[in-house]
């Protein structure tokens, strides 16, 4: 089983994980207002946004976290597209905080599915090193 690569617990990645570095709880002022000048619907703005926070946030993980990664963002991308606007939905009761506004995204599909692309692009070499291996021995 492949374990998470910080805790001593299997990885188990959801699609919330891909967000992390967008979280502004206490830091409202600070990067809560540097994603301010972003527009997540905006394709551009979006796609700085993945690279920036998404793909170097990731960078330092084994291929086969990335792969586990890209599997898990692939198989919810098949999937119903419900999940996807949950997922920005605000929570009060949690210790996170996304920036004002993506609650309300367009379409929060497209988000993801640049995510997938990007990081389908970023991380070619370690997913195909992954794909070659036997999953069930990890």
């Amino acid at each position: 089983m492949l374990m998470h690569p910080y805790l001593n617990a299997p990885y188990n990645p959801s699609l919330g994980h891909f967000l992390g570095g967008f979280d502004i709880y206490d830091r409202e002022e600070s990067l809560g207002v540097e994603l301010s000048a972003y527009d997540p619907d905006c394709p551009l703005d979006r796609g700085s946004l993945i690279s920036r926070f998404i793909v170097r946030r990731f960078a330092g993980l084994s291929y086969r976290h990335k792969f586990v990664l890209v599997f898990v963002l692939g198989e919810a991308l098949d999937g119903d597209s419900s999940v996807f606007p949950e997922i920005f939905a605000h929570d009060p009761m949690a210790h996170s905080l996304l920036p004002i506004g993506w609650s309300e995204m367009i379409d929060p599909k497209a988000f993801f599915e640049d995510v997938y692309i990007k990081l389908s692009e970023a991380w070619h070499d370690d997913l195909y090193k992954a794909s070659q291996e036997d999953f069930s021995n990890w």
